[in-house]
């Protein structure tokens, strides 16, 4: 196991990640001990290169190539690091803000452009539904069933005395209102634009 040296000149991106509004407050970056719990249990790391010890210690030694990594997108977002570290770290947080420097530097977005229909569902129904776009892929994993689902959701919903999923047109403008003026909308029109 290497040993990481701390400097003061060296804790840019870890001052950087500590600054950013994703990051908790109580967030123990500073606390990782490289035990490398987090990396033993984390699915992403079972199943591709990803490794949530190595990206924490690249973040420590202020190796900026981090955000870069592709490797980084291979995360699952599960918590299931922050739920065995010793230390109170968040490997999963950590990582969810470099994707964040990556996509606002420019080289990420590409990553997450098929998810722009997402938000269009946000502006255009107030909630987040799964977009047409994805139909073909839920049908061959979930199989039949879910186009039924998706047809009949309105009189499933009655039979089991729910009601409607659909947001009253008032409550659709609130939503696009607060996208807008949180710059949701400008973010993702810059998204779809890389779509082209």
């Amino acid at each position: 196991m290497k040993t990481i040296k701390l400097q003061n000149n060296s804790l840019k991106l870890v001052k950087d990640v500590l600054k950013d509004l994703k990051a908790s407050p109580d967030l123990g970056i500073y606390k990782c001990v490289q035990c490398g719990m987090c990396t033993s249990v984390c699915p992403g790391a079972s199943q591709t290169e990803y490794d949530p010890r190595d990206m924490i210690r690249r973040v420590l030694e202020d190796d900026e190539t981090v955000i870069d990594d592709e490797n980084i997108w291979n995360c699952f977002s599960c918590y299931t690091c922050n739920s065995i570290c010793p230390s109170g770290n968040n490997a999963s947080e950590i990582n969810q803000i470099l994707r964040q420097m990556s996509i606002d530097k420019g080289e990420g977005i590409q990553k997450i452009v098929s998810f722009s229909a997402y938000g269009d569902s946000f502006m255009e129904l107030g909630v987040g539904s799964i977009p047409n776009t994805f139909f073909d892929v839920m049908v061959k994993d979930v199989g039949p069933e879910y186009m039924n689902l998706k047809l009949n959701i309105e009189d499933i919903r009655a039979d089991l005395g729910l009601g409607s999923y659909i947001l009253p047109e008032e409550a659709i403008n609130e939503v696009e209102s607060i996208l807008d003026n949180s710059g949701f909308k400008n973010r993702l029109e810059r998204i779809k634009r890389c779509k082209k």
